[in-house]
């Protein structure tokens, strides 16, 4: 990695419903905070919220990452799936959106797009996820989602009705 390498603003969305959520999402934030070329800049508190997918399952716990990396979209992917793998996410296993130990999503990279077989930045579902807008808001409430406008914006025209901001500890 050449030392003149731009840093890159980007925002990690981080859920577990399954051993201990809370303490999944601070393990995986550590890990995050450690990958190289990498520095977590701050983080959002933790909130609760029901389940997206099937309804048999725990409330998922979320928060917010935000990190600035020298690291390109794809091998910042590869290390958050390693992240996930080594907290014992198995991706191939269950149904989508079912139970899971840790689910890392890069939200945003910079102002880039992509969409390619492995990655779509911004994220598809961000405009429409409380659990993602409102630990985004907290944040950074000013914050350009490429193409679709502000996290507070964004925020706005969605419920955060079921949502219950967690204590820090």
């Amino acid at each position: 990695m050449p030392r003149d390498a731009e840093w890159i603003p980007v925002y990690v969305g981080i859920g577990s419903n399954l051993d201990d959520p809370a303490r999944q999402v601070e393990i995986a934030i550590a890990s995050i905070g450690a990958l190289p070329d990498t520095r977590l800049h701050s983080r959002s508190s933790l909130y609760r919220n029901p389940p997206l997918g099937p309804p048999e399952q725990p409330d998922y716990v979320n928060a917010v990452a935000i990190l600035l990396t020298r690291l390109e979209p794809h091998p910042l992917l590869g290390a958050l799936q390693a992240i996930e793998a080594a907290q014992g996410r198995d991706r191939g296993a269950g149904p989508r959106w079912g139970p899971r130990i840790i689910d890392l999503d890069i939200l945003t990279y910079g102002l880039r797009r992509i969409a390619d077989e492995t990655l779509t930045i911004p994220h598809p579902g961000i405009a429409e996820r409380n659990f993602v807008l409102f630990p985004l808001v907290e944040v950074a409430p000013r914050m350009s989602v490429p193409g679709l406008g502000s996290a507070e914006l964004l925020a706005s025209r969605v419920d955060g009705f079921a949502l219950e901001k967690l204590d820090r500890n």
